[in-house]
């Protein structure tokens, strides 16, 4: 059985962009279009309507561009537990408030049981001065977390 990844919106943005002048930022959109191509479908790969109503916005264009790679991506509801989690998750301030849409990705890919969310996100996810936090809340709930990665980590075999 394959593992689950949801993928967060900044996933679906960095498939999508123009190619970066950033270094950085660059390498990650390569990195993303490489597990795209070439490791994608050593998973089952997931997103959510959250993540749709975040490719939506912005750019017309771009929007479309990002929409059109959802339509082969298993999209899950984002239901009650989860907004109760994110809530939680923000009430103890393991996410700040302006990041609720942030703590909501993480909350949905926990409540669904989903092993990996993949992020591009470093300032409200995929922070490391943050998971403590994130996780303690998540297991004080009695849930198991999800493994917040890049896509760098899912690389491998």
């Amino acid at each position: 059985m394959k593992s689950k990844v949801y993928l967060e919106t900044s996933i679906i943005s960095y498939l999508t962009a123009f190619p970066s002048s950033d270094l950085i930022t660059a390498g990650h959109q390569l990195t993303t279009f490489d597990w795209w191509e070439n490791h994608r479908q050593n998973f089952e790969v997931v997103a959510s309507e959250l993540v749709i109503q975040e490719a939506g916005l912005g750019n017309m264009q771009m929007a479309q561009k990002r929409l059109a790679i959802l339509k082969d991506v298993k999209i899950l509801d984002v239901n009650d537990e989860a907004r109760n989690l994110a809530k939680m998750l923000v009430a103890k301030k393991a996410v700040p408030e302006k990041a609720a849409a942030d703590a909501l990705h993480i909350a949905i890919a926990v409540v669904e049981k989903i092993e990996f969310l993949a992020t591009w996100n470093f300032k409200h996810i995929a922070n490391a001065k943050m998971q403590a936090k994130i996780k303690g809340v998540i297991r004080a709930e009695d849930y198991e977390p999800s493994h917040i990665c890049t896509l760098e980590e899912l690389l491998g075999e």
